[in-house]
């Protein structure tokens, strides 16, 4: 049985009066996809400078863009394979990232548990975002789950921001390879019926 936790996506009135208006100033799905992947970029540094709050707030922000690029792309007809392929792969980088950041961040302390949770937690969350794809080239669409990509950013961001990074990671080392184990099983079954 599916689990959800949080919506996958806006509703879709939503997604189109921002689209339409984000599209309207001129602003490409691939610039969003692009400035996001930035701003992971900078909450990795932020982290590795021990800012952990300002890195919290840096990664949850640019991690929302990831509603709007696609939002922005059916409202101007503009979506397509390659942005797809684009934007996913900028997702995955972002995340793994700024999860190899935790790691490091964790061995600078000799905290050598936690750092390989978050090496884990790395692992989990491709994995999960593999399963995905692979099941996708079966024709078998594959959005379920129970520690999706929403739920992996909402649960770093506040490790982060609570200074309770170390929580957070054991979680998402946890929940994120469940997840990816979830998926697998979830494919086996809807190959063999």
């Amino acid at each position: 049985m599916p689990v959800k936790i949080l919506p996958t996506r806006l509703p879709q009135g939503v997604q189109h009066k921002i689209g339409t208006s984000i599209g309207g100033l001129g602003i490409t799905p691939n610039m969003i996809s692009v400035v996001g992947f930035a701003g992971n970029l900078f909450a990795a540094w932020l982290i590795t400078r021990d800012e952990l709050i300002w890195a919290g707030i840096v990664y949850l922000f640019f991690s929302v863009l990831d509603l709007v690029d696609g939002s922005v792309a059916r409202a101007t007809g503009t979506a397509g394979p390659f942005g797809a392929v684009f934007d996913a792969v900028l997702d995955r980088s972002s995340e793994a990232i700024v999860l190899a950041a935790c790691g490091w961040y964790f061995s600078e302390r000799g905290e050598q548990i936690q750092a390989a949770l978050a090496y884990a937690a790395v692992f989990g969350s491709i994995a999960v975002s593999y399963m995905r794809a692979r099941a996708e080239v079966v024709g078998v669409a594959m959005r379920d789950g129970l520690f999706r990509r929403q739920e992996r950013v909402a649960v770093l961001s506040l490790g982060l921001v609570f200074n309770l990074l170390g929580v957070a990671i054991g979680i998402l080392a946890i929940l994120a390879n469940f997840t990816a184990l979830q998926r697998f099983w979830m494919l086996r079954k809807e190959l063999r019926d």
